[in-house]
């Protein structure tokens, strides 16, 4: 019994450390969240889905009460019943008191993703056929130039033990965790999409628009996306890395890009 406690006890430990923020074989659900928002989708699409389940019930119990008992075998005599005004105002305003319950939580989320909180840190992304480039424009100081850099997912047969296909890439957006950051997106081409599942972003990228978003990352690790808005052939193949690390390994990665 105590080596049972034990492994179960391991078991919750490795639980509560390890996260998918990244596809899995056969996944079914949601990436673990890893910000406010996705939080936010997450328990919305839950309170939704009780709603769904509740109403799928009761419709089908409904549906086969009534194939069972109003069937000619049943009544041989069919019934003369058009309507009834007390039925009608029930499933007119029972949905509508439905709907307005889901559409005050779904407004608050809205507002939510919409928002821009003041920026420590703005990162403009511009897409292209077919790979994603960074600039960090904060940081252009006089003896400087912004950092900027593209980045290419790594080929299959480039790929070392562990490195996820088609996910990977040879230079990650770096940003630090817990701390408000602002994302400009754009395309140079064609129309593209920069998501980021795990994160709760999906932003489109059009040439000559910006659109922006924002990000508050609660946790360090690695979170994986993908364009989503097909871009032509090679359209599978431009996947975003974000590496999200505390603000001590931050600064000395951003000391590293200007030693370079």
């Amino acid at each position: 019994m105590l080596i049972c406690n034990f492994c179960l006890l391991l078991f919750t430990i490795w639980l509560n450390k390890s996260f998918c923020d990244s596809a899995e074989f056969w996944q079914l659900g949601f990436q673990d969240p890893a910000t406010p928002i996705m939080e936010g989708i997450i328990n919305l699409h839950h309170d939704l889905m009780f709603f769904i389940c509740i109403i799928s019930i009761f419709v089908t119990w409904i549906l086969g009460r009534t194939i069972w008992l109003f069937n000619s075998y049943q009544n041989k005599v069919a019934s003369n019943l058009t309507h009834g005004i007390l039925i009608e105002i029930i499933w007119t305003t029972a949905p509508a008191l439905i709907l307005l319950i889901i559409a005050i939580p779904s407004f608050s989320l809205l507002y939510a993703m919409d928002e821009i909180v003041s920026p420590t840190i703005t990162i403009k992304t511009l897409g292209h056929q077919w790979y994603w480039s960074y600039e960090y424009s904060d940081y252009n100081i006089n003896e400087f130039e912004p950092i900027n850099f593209d980045s290419y997912m790594i080929p299959e047969e480039d790929l070392e033990s562990g490195q996820l296909r088609l996910l990977e890439v040879d230079n990650r957006m770096v940003i630090p965790i817990k701390t408000h950051i602002r994302i400009i997106v754009s395309a140079a081409d064609v129309l593209h999409s920069w998501a980021v599942p795990s994160l709760g972003i999906k932003c489109d990228a059009i040439p000559g628009r910006l659109n922006q978003a924002s990000l508050f990352i609660k946790r360090e690790g690695l979170y994986y996306g993908q364009c989503s808005e097909i871009c032509g052939i090679n359209h599978g193949f431009m996947p975003i890395v974000i590496e999200a690390v505390n603000l001590k390994d931050y600064v000395t990665w951003l000391a590293s890009k200007f030693e370079n």
